[in-house]
């Protein structure tokens, strides 16, 4: 069975995360609708960032229903994720793509990882983080449609998304 410890650190790091991820796309709109015009890609961001608000409002459930403190950094995960979907967007839509389709690969393996650990005494949490992964994949692939690339420079924001993602997760399951 697992441990009351472990699932207060899954839904502590995935309510971060889920929040980040609304965070990021509240960047990229900004940047959508300030400084970069693009009606098209203004709408998909609107469209993935009502899924990840319904992610984020089940844990926000879970933590009160729970009594599970939230992780410390949410202040500043929240002006992170403003800051990188902003950032990303202004590099253009090769980065905006790319910045959810960098966050999403972490995710998947995360979310897996729960998944495998998971038991039938929380069937109801196994159900929806397996809900909320086939939901990432699909942003996922809607970036890659859409123009995200690793080529050249962007690997290199790959891999700074990426890295940037791991050391969140790993801070938020703790504190």
């Amino acid at each position: 069975m697992i441990s009351k410890n472990k699932i207060e650190e899954f839904i502590r790091v995935d309510h971060a995360g889920e929040r980040g991820a609304v965070k990021i796309y509240e960047g990229q709109l900004l940047a959508l609708n300030t400084l970069v015009k693009n009606e098209k890609l203004k709408k998909i961001i609107e469209e993935m960032k009502v899924h990840e608000k319904e992610h984020c409002e089940f844990f926000e459930k879970e933590i009160k229903k729970r009594d599970i403190k939230p992780t410390k950094l949410l202040p500043l995960w929240d002006l992170l994720g403003v800051a990188l979907g902003f950032g990303s967007t202004i590099l253009g839509k090769k980065a905006a793509m790319l910045c959810t389709a960098s966050v999403e690969e972490v995710i998947d393996k995360h979310y897996q990882s729960q998944i495998d650990q998971l038991d039938k005494t929380e069937k109801e949490l196994k159900k929806n983080i397996t809900k909320f992964r086939e939901d990432e994949l699909h942003h996922k692939d809607i970036a890659y449609e859409k123009g995200a690339t690793k080529k050249g420079c962007y690997s290199i924001l790959d891999k700074v998304i990426k890295t940037g993602s791991k050391i969140a997760i790993n801070i938020s399951e703790k504190i």
